[in-house]
């Protein structure tokens, strides 16, 4: 998809967007639209505007994802919390904005699965620290989602 026109290229005059179309249903419709919040062709230069032109695709729901994104420093842990959401579903969302904006999600290469605690689980692992239950090396690694290994040494110990 081309970016957007803002300029009229015989006279140099503001473009107004006419019609509006949907590639998956076919409708058309006619008349003479504005961005809302009135003429963004004033408020941004044309250089501005075509790395603007992927986030016209998204809907709300996908902005307010990238909002809290941004707030949340692209951390998915913190949006874990503020959104109640396991990892896998913030990925998916994610993966979900960056189709709708013209990209195509890099592959995520496999890794061992880790799983994070609950704040209720985390909770626990903190008191269990302070009440001298673990170690500072064992509350770190259960904090982290790291599961122990079982040696295969015959030892019968966990590593």
């Amino acid at each position: 998809m081309n970016p957007m026109l803002t300029k009229c290229p015989v006279c140099g005059g503001d473009l107004v967007v006419t019609r509006l179309s949907c590639p998956t249903c076919e409708t058309t419709i006619e008349g003479s639209f504005q961005p809302v919040g009135g003429s963004l062709q004033g408020a941004f230069t044309p250089e501005q505007l075509k790395w603007l032109l992927p986030f016209s695709r998204l809907n709300n729901d996908q902005l307010q994802f990238i909002l809290t994104f941004i707030r949340c420093e692209g951390r998915f842990n913190r949006m874990e919390e503020e959104l109640s959401l396991s990892y896998p579903t913030l990925r998916n969302r994610m993966n979900e904005i960056l189709r709708a904006m013209g990209y195509e999600p890099a592959r995520e290469e496999a890794q061992p699965a880790v799983t994070l605690p609950s704040p209720a689980e985390r909770k626990r692992i903190l008191d269990d620290l302070d009440k001298g239950l673990i170690t500072l090396q064992e509350a770190r690694r259960r904090l982290k989602g790291i599961r122990e290994e079982v040696r295969t040494d015959g030892s019968g110990e966990e590593g």
